[in-house]
């Protein structure tokens, strides 16, 4: 059966989570982050997964403006980094993060072709509004589904409920799209149809579900064969 609806992973998908930090190492007023940015970019995103994890696991969930600005502030203190001006300004780029080159193009030829199409994010609904609406994709989703909804972040199967609970659809009927393996691996144990995007040509990690197809970027979607 063809797909009907496409549902995409926000952060590290649709959003690319080190523009931040490389945006701010740009301004002179900034210099501390020149030669450091990409390392505090990783280790920014590292903690924010891994706080949300933690919070699922241990149900002391918190929105996930909080955990991004935990991570943060790991990561710069991990750096000896103590400048309230730059801290400012990385979260405040975080809100405007820029979406890949191929993302709008993407999403619009998907609805040209009668899919359904969505975020379902850990982010929270300002977050991802403050997102979408600075790449400029407002007019380009269906919906935009957070898990504040619930209170509880991914991989927690009652996330992945939400795409059935708003548009009335069998998981089977669903392309869950997402660059974060641990992601894929859930989306596709609970029965969606998965397309990892995999940026960096990671290893496959080893999960008991496997994503159906493995893409190097997220225009590849238009060619599979089950759109």
């Amino acid at each position: 059966m063809p797909i009907t609806t496409c549902v995409f992973d926000a952060y590290g998908t649709l959003f690319d989570v080190s523009a931040a930090a490389r945006m701010a190492a740009q301004d002179p007023a900034l210099s501390g982050l020149s030669g450091t940015w990409a390392d505090l970019a990783e280790d920014w995103r590292r903690k924010q997964l891994e706080y949300s994890w933690l919070r699922a696991i241990t149900k002391q969930h918190c929105d996930f403006w909080q955990v991004t600005k935990d991570g943060l502030d790991w990561a710069m203190d991990a750096r000896g980094l103590k400048d309230p001006a730059m801290r400012k300004r990385l979260l405040q780029l975080y809100r405007e993060l820029d979406a890949y080159p191929e993302v709008a193009d993407v999403l619009a030829r998907l609805r040209e072709m009668g899919k359904a199409t969505a975020i379902l994010s850990n982010g929270s609904p300002g977050m991802l509004a403050d997102a979408v609406t600075s790449a400029g994709l407002s007019d380009r989703l269906d919906a935009v589904i957070s898990v504040e909804d619930i209170g509880i972040f991914k991989p927690s199967a009652k996330v992945y409920d939400l795409v059935g609970e708003h548009f009335v659809v069998r998981p089977q009927d669903v392309l869950f799209v997402s660059s974060n393996g641990w992601d894929a691996a859930a989306a596709a144990s609970y029965g969606f149809r998965v397309a990892w995007v995999n940026r960096r040509g990671d290893p496959v990690d080893r999960m008991p579900g496997q994503p159906d197809h493995i893409l190097s970027n997220l225009t590849q979607i238009l060619d599979l064969d089950d759109i």
